[in-house]
């Protein structure tokens, strides 16, 4: 089992939850290695209750730890980074998590030459499923940081190294991909109640028929997904169909519009063009 440093997280808010929970059910690092600070005494009791130890102050989490992840909302960045700022040393490494903040933004907040690496995860996370992809700052180097960020978030799923400029893109895609499949298994299981079944029923079947599709995709790296359904399209069958009704009904194209729409959202907040 891989194991990690010491771990901080300046923000205890949903997705610092779903990775602090990756990490300590992979056992990967233990309760008494993380800090963790929040403004919020409820989220700093959700912390508490994991084992970890929870303070309102930033400071504290940095002076304590070298592996730093920024887990804060996009427009208290600044302010954050600027409690911590005279803390950070050479040997630190700064993950940030927060959507929309470029490298640039984030350097300029920090000591000259510190290391920065930006983030995009997932809240599957969570179950160790995440799909996540980092981009290195102008200090931070493939070895050891980008390294420590793979094994990291690699341990809660699967990491990707990619130029910053495609991080709008994997927002879009798997950042914001949760919730469009979830939308989509909301949608298959009503449909399955509409024909009749039990909700319980269809809604079990919705839920394993979407993990079981990814991972028959997944284990098929060279097949493309197009040809996969087209495997399950018999003539004038069933499925066919379905997928037909499906296509009329607009469904790629409203899927790939909001892949878009998530992306240019993403690239507004790093631009500062609309408010957080």
């Amino acid at each position: 089992m891989i194991s990690l440093p010491s771990v901080g997280f300046l923000g205890g808010g949903v997705m610092c939850e779903a990775i602090l929970r990756g990490l300590l059910s992979k056992s990967l690092v233990s309760a008494d290695q993380v800090w963790v600070s929040d403004v919020a005494e409820a989220r700093l009791e959700v912390m508490r209750k994991l084992g970890v130890r929870a303070t309102a102050d930033g400071r504290e989490v940095v002076k304590h730890t070298k592996l730093v992840v920024l887990a804060v909302k996009p427009d208290v960045v600044p302010a954050a980074l600027k409690e911590v700022r005279d803390l950070i040393e050479a040997e630190h490494l700064l993950v940030s998590i927060c959507a929309g903040v470029t490298l640039h933004q984030l350097e300029e907040c920090l000591p000259a030459n510190a290391a920065v690496v930006r983030v995009m995860p997932n809240t599957p996370c969570l179950v160790g499923a995440a799909a996540t992809a980092f981009a290195l700052g102008s200090g931070a180097k493939a070895s050891p940081h980008g390294e420590l960020v793979e094994r990291l978030f690699g341990a809660v799923g699967v990491a990707l190294p990619v130029a910053e400029k495609h991080l709008d893109a994997v927002t879009g895609v798997s950042g914001s991909g949760p919730a469009y499949v979830l939308m989509f298994m909301e949608a298959l299981a009503d449909g399955g109640v509409s024909a009749g079944l039990p909700r319980d029923v269809a809604q079990k079947l919705a839920c394993q028929t979407v993990f079981g599709t990814a991972k028959m995709a997944l284990e098929q790296p060279d097949v493309h997904v197009a040809e996969l359904r087209n495997r399950v399209e018999s003539p004038g069958g069933t499925t066919v169909t379905a997928t037909r009704t499906l296509e009329e009904a607009g469904l790629r194209t409203a899927v790939i519009r909001a892949v878009r729409a998530a992306a240019r959202r993403a690239d507004d907040l790093s631009h500062g063009m609309l408010p957080y």
